[in-house]
């Protein structure tokens, strides 16, 4: 392991919280994979089901086509008494491309399915290393196209689509964006993409400065996407929508909210995104919160850091879906 170098410290709020976090996310490495998806599993979904009723809400599962003929799944949740035609939410959950499922993170939009009358459908998108590059970004690109073509009967307007995730979950539905596009796919009117995981090539300050430390070290972010792309890694034959930060061309994308902390592996590559977002014509709204950890807002919500990302956070869907 290399010597990390100076980084921003932790907000004095968030940094107590970080020795109980590492107990419950240790570094990745590949041996591990397995233990921690099942570790991880029980904790990523405790209480769903209790917040899910509080907020008065529906949850069904439904089957739909995957990537080359495999069938994978999707959670739809929405309010009890949706009726008419209201907003839809495809999310595409964290878990470095390696662990989770698409409950996980969906605590995260119900208070925008319950604002909005809004339809969240939630891809449970196959996993690498069993399932590689392009699985991934092809199984969330056909959530996408099954929300789309199902919008009469799951209640959405298809002219308010908004696609959204947060860490591997990010940098997905920035890939799926750049399918839609590419391929002439479902219209969308924004992506949000919360702490995303963009760049597979290890290559900037913030991925050095988080070198044994923090959440989701550089370690586990190496793991994650050797996992997804093997000895492609860090080569010169990884797609775009693998790993959107090697895209150079972003024009015709969606109105784009971006944020990240100050103290984790993804600032740099995500700041960049945005940046070449701008520099394409793209509407973007970047935040880089002062001493955040990756996903520090899930972890530590009570934080006054955390309370300010999310209401930020908010607040763009609520201009982005009609208040």
């Amino acid at each position: 392991m290399t010597v990390a170098i100076p980084r921003p410290p932790f907000d004095a709020e968030l940094e107590p919280a970080l020795d109980a976090v590492a107990q419950m996310l240790p570094t990745l490495t590949p041996e591990v994979i397995p233990a921690v998806r099942a570790s991880t599993a029980q904790m990523l979904s405790q209480g769903l089901d209790e917040q899910i009723a509080a907020a008065g809400a529906t949850v069904r599962d439904v089957t739909i086509p995957g990537y080359e003929g495999g069938e994978i799944t999707a959670t739809v949740i929405a309010r009890a008494d949706h009726a008419g035609r209201g907003p839809g939410i495809v999310h595409l959950h964290g878990g470095g491309m390696v662990m989770g499922d698409q409950m996980t993170g969906v605590d995260a939009l119900l208070s925008a399915v319950v604002r909005h009358d809004a339809v969240l459908v939630s891809v449970d998108y196959r996993l690498a290393p069993e399932f590689p590059d392009p699985y991934p970004v092809e199984d969330s690109y056909a959530g996408l196209v099954w929300t789309s073509e199902h919008a009469d009967e799951l209640g959405i307007d298809p002219e308010r689509l908004l696609i959204g995730g947060t860490s591997a979950g990010g940098g997905l539905a920035a890939g799926t964006s750049l399918l839609a596009r590419d391929r002439q796919g479902p219209p969308l009117a924004g992506q949000l993409l919360i702490c995303p995981m963009l760049d597979d090539r290890d290559a900037t300050v913030s991925t050095k400065q988080i070198d044994g430390v923090g959440v989701w070290n550089r370690e586990s972010n190496v793991t994650g996407w050797s996992a997804l792309l093997g000895d492609r890694r860090g080569g010169g034959d990884v797609s775009i929508y693998a790993a959107p930060a090697r895209a150079t061309d972003l024009s015709g994308l969606p109105t784009t909210y971006i944020d990240c902390g100050s103290a984790e592996v993804f600032r740099d590559e995500d700041v960049a995104y945005a940046t070449a977002l701008w520099a394409a014509g793209v509407q973007a709204e970047l935040h880089v919160w002062a001493g955040g950890f990756h996903g520090f807002d899930t972890m530590v919500p009570q934080a006054g850091v955390s309370q300010a990302a999310i209401a930020a956070r908010e607040s763009w869907i609520d201009r982005v879906l009609g208040a």
